[in-house]
């Protein structure tokens, strides 16, 4: 199928070949029908693209002093490579869809198949989309009409925020098509409205639906007219739909309200407010978040967790069905907004209309009808027999080919490369949507991308399967893989409850080789320390130190039923590492939390077999500027000390001072070269069976305890 894409680096735009998205739990499979390019927002996202690096820079401050903290920490080329590859990664465009409900994933509820419904999809054929960001359409509103409905819930949300009442006086700021909605809505609640803008004819259409305008073209003055317009009395509100950097909008806006009036800013705008404006009016300010409530929650948008209708009247999915309702009794017009209309394979040009000032308002993107049953999971890439590198071990020559189960950002920055450097052939690799897995596909040399990750365990060709999907997933997928006679290695976690661990240990029989990507044993550094430990009999003492950063409550590790929390995510790592250094099974452990709900913020005590102690300090309220991992070691009369996998020091340690590296390796490319001479062999499993057990269990144990 066809979706649009754009470069993050240089700002191209262009329709691409995807697999059809997968239809996930909660969730509709949308056929679309029209799309709604939406002017502001991705004309704002392709110049973005075509800024040059000092420009992006310029516009995202936050993210440079990020780039500059992991240069102080993980190195300047580890950095450099981070970088490109964020900037390498395909956008999706688009959140305007209308289209038929071709599939519905389980608990789905009030949809059908066939049901015409608008949703927040993107511009591609067919679309997955949670059932909370959809509505249906009502049988009198046409598909063009419907696909402006996105953009109407967000006026519709600003104006909710301003709560207006019959006969007030509200400015609205900017009239592009979220503002010329704002204006017809504002009006068919009762309300006198003052459009400004510079574009006569977009000034034009406000006036024809109603509203009083000021031409700043002309050089008319809006605080002059707002108070004309208002009696005298200052406007009750000021909604700011415009898109600019300039500050002046505001402080317009603060000149023109009356004492104790609304502003509030649906577009974008300075925000370098002066006190005295507000001060002297005690007016209130106001960002609109969007559709309405629900907005950017993933209990509510992701899980389908809907708000109580007695408590939160309005939520994002509501305000899609009144923007409808209006659309059908007639309130709400919006075919004078339709200025251009495009095939989906002509796309191109219509992302040249939206760059050129004052040429374009709406613009419609057609999709030719087909039978969604033709439409394959799978695109071929390559039709021939890869030259990739062989992999040569022991005298033998045997290529192992590998299947990706997953490609977001650790998939194709970190694993997949590891990989191809290691020599592997890539066979298939799955994604949910589609788009990340092409990307993938193309970049490192995959044969096939598909959407079906079913097809990677039951594919011939592939030899082992690479799980890099969210962690709650991980379990089912092992147990399908191990069944289906799969070498497997799944990124960490291997899985999230002791009934899972019970369940894969069952379906666990020897014959297939399973890894976790616990990388960190595989660090040079790493195994430096371990042989200078070597010829120590003597139990030994050590202070694992993490300076892990703080991830909001809401993201989906911390969800407890999807990532599993930061112990069980992550610390994991960490207690591998330190029963790997040891060498002996751990046989007790303790958790002291500063954070009992995420976990962020503890300190793990553990006692191995032979005596050895182990203390992990995971924390979440440091700096990010300061090393996130260091690592030491006390036996023997010696100290160990390695800082974030670049440096390692001797203090009192025959025969060793330091061992420094120019860029950080935490072990990645040689945890995948092990498992490929292991898969490839038929040696033994680099990390013994057993010990991932033992680690997955006292992981979970602590998590819970």
């Amino acid at each position: 199928m066809k979706q649009i894409i754009q470069s993050i680096k240089n700002g191209s735009t262009k329709t691409i070949e995807i697999p059809i998205p997968r239809v996930s739990k909660g969730s509709l499979l949308i056929q679309t029908n029209k799309t709604l390019i939406s002017p502001g927002t991705e004309r704002m996202l392709v110049e973005f693209g075509k800024a040059g690096l000092l420009e992006k820079a310029r516009h995202q401050p936050d993210k440079v002093r990020m780039v500059l903290d992991k240069i102080k920490t993980d190195g300047l080329q580890s950095t450099i490579e981070s970088v490109r590859s964020k900037l390498n990664q395909p956008l999706t465009l688009g959140y305007c869809n209308v289209g038929e409900v071709a599939s519905f994933g389980s608990d789905v509820s009030g949809f059908n198949v066939g049901d015409r419904v608008i949703s927040n999809g993107n511009h591609a054929e067919i679309v997955s989309v949670p059932y909370n960001l959809c509505a249906k359409i009502p049988k009198n509103v046409s598909d063009d009409e419907a696909s402006f409905t996105v953009l109407g819930a967000i006026a519709l949300q600003g104006i909710r925020l301003v709560n207006p009442t019959l006969g007030e006086s509200v400015v609205v700021t900017g009239l592009g098509l979220i503002g010329l909605i704002t204006v017809q809505l504002l009006l068919a609640n009762g309300c006198r409205v003052l459009g400004i803008d510079l574009d006569p004819e977009k000034l034009a259409l406000a006036k024809q639906f109603g509203a009083d305008v000021v031409d700043l073209s002309k050089g008319q003055d809006p605080v002059a007219t707002a108070e004309l317009f208002s009696r005298s009395r200052g406007v009750d509100a000021v909604i700011i739909t415009a898109s600019t950097k300039s500050n002046e909008p505001m402080h317009q806006a603060a000149l023109m309200c009356r004492k104790r009036g609304r502003i509030v800013l649906v577009g974008l705008a300075g925000l370098n407010l002066s006190r005295d404006d507000f001060f002297k009016k005690e007016l209130t300010f106001q960002v609109s978040a969007s559709y309405g409530p629900g907005r950017y929650d993933p209990n509510y948008e992701e899980k389908g967790q809907d708000y109580p209708l007695g408590f939160v009247r309005w939520t994002e999915q509501r305000n899609f069905e009144a923007v409808l309702d209006m659309m059908a009794s007639g309130a709400l017009d919006l075919k004078p907004l339709i200025s251009h209309r495009f095939d989906i394979n002509d796309a191109e040009k219509a992302y040249e209309l939206i760059t050129r000032a004052g040429t374009s308002l709406g613009i419609l993107l057609h999709y030719p009808g087909f039978k969604i049953s033709k439409i394959s999971k799978t695109v071929k890439l390559y039709e021939q027999e890869l030259s990739s590198k062989r992999v040569f071990y022991s005298g033998k020559d045997k290529k192992a080919r590998l299947s990706f189960l997953g490609s977001g950002n650790y998939a194709t920055t970190i694993l997949i490369p590891a990989f191809k450097r290691a020599g592997a052939v890539f066979q298939k690799v799955a994604s949910s949507s589609g788009v990340s897995g092409l990307h993938a596909g193309q970049k490192y040399g995959f044969k096939e991308t598909t959407t079906d990750s079913d097809s990677l365990f039951t594919d011939r060709n592939t030899d082992a399967v690479i799980i890099t999907t969210r962690h709650n997933s991980h379990a089912k997928l092992v147990i399908q893989g191990l069944k289906q006679g799969k070498h497997l290695f799944v990124e960490k976690p291997l899985c999230l409850t002791l009934e899972e661990l019970s369940e894969i240990e069952s379906a666990y029989k020897g014959t297939s080789h399973l890894m976790v990507g616990f990388n960190r044993r595989f660090s040079p550094h790493i195994q430096k320390m371990k042989s200078l430990m070597a010829y120590i009999k003597e139990p030994k003492s050590m202070v694992m130190t993490v300076n892990a950063g703080a991830i909001p409550a809401d993201h989906w590790t911390q969800d407890k039923e999807v990532g599993g929390g930061r112990i069980i995510g992550e610390v994991c790592h960490f207690i591998d590492l330190l029963r790997f250094m040891v060498g002996t099974p751990i046989i007790s452990y303790r958790n002291t939390k500063m954070d009992a709900i995420t976990q962020d913020t503890v300190t793990l005590g553990l006692d191995f077999e032979d005596g050895s102690i182990g203390t992990i300090h995971y924390f979440a309220n440091g700096s990010k500027s300061f090393p996130k991992e260091r690592l030491e070691i006390f036996a023997s009369g010696g100290v160990l000390q390695l800082d974030n996998y670049r440096k390692l020091k001797g203090f009192g340690w025959p025969n060793f001072n330091k061992m420094n590296l120019w860029r950080q390796d935490k072990g990645q490319n040689a945890c995948a070269q092990a498992f490929l001479k292991a898969i490839s062999n038929n040696n033994k499993a680099p990390i013994p069976f057993s010990e991932i057990l033992e680690v997955s269990r006292i992981s979970i144990e602590l998590a819970t305890a």
